[in-house]
């Protein structure tokens, strides 16, 4: 099962990479994983995506617990909560195509960000199923490349990751 683990962790340098260590020495993958500071300086928000039984989710709640930079840990999955991920996505276009990948992009909520005499670059947010419902729906010998931010995501309610 697919599990959203947010991290308040200690803005400090080694932080991130004793969480990665962490799962690489016990072999579990990280999906996706990114990383900002907060309102308080001395703390970033760390967002994990990773998939495992609920054995697995707990041993890493656990391990995650013992680091000394971790703040505190909230696994989403056991809450209500928001996500949303960033997608940057560079289409080849052409006389022909153009309007049809921009009618796709509006129908998807995208914004087209950047235009040359051959392609879009198509700035869109939303789930990450939305985002692969996008990529399916494009030609796939359209497009160029993918950038892709990974899910961030947060409670819902007045509960918050906050010390």
């Amino acid at each position: 099962m697919r599990h959203i683990i947010s991290i308040l962790i200690e803005n400090e340098a080694g932080a991130l990479s004793r969480v990665a260590g962490l799962f690489s020495a016990r072999g579990y993958n990280i999906e996706s994983l990114t990383v900002a500071p907060t309102e308080d300086a001395t703390l970033s928000r760390m967002t994990l995506v990773t998939r495992g039984n609920e054995d697995i989710i707990e041993q890493i709640t656990k391990q995650l617990n013992k680091l000394i930079d971790i703040v505190k840990l909230i696994d989403l999955a056991e809450a209500a909560h928001v996500e949303r991920e960033l997608m940057l996505v560079k289409v080849k276009t052409n006389d022909t195509t153009r309007e049809e990948v921009k009618r796709l992009s509006d129908i998807f909520r995208g914004k087209i960000i950047d235009v040359t005499n051959g392609s879009y670059v198509i700035e869109m947010t939303g789930t990450s199923e939305k985002l692969d419902a996008f990529v399916q729906a494009l030609d796939e010998s359209s497009i160029i490349e993918t950038a892709r931010s990974g899910p961030t995501s947060m409670s819902r309610g007045e509960d918050g990751l906050h010390l």
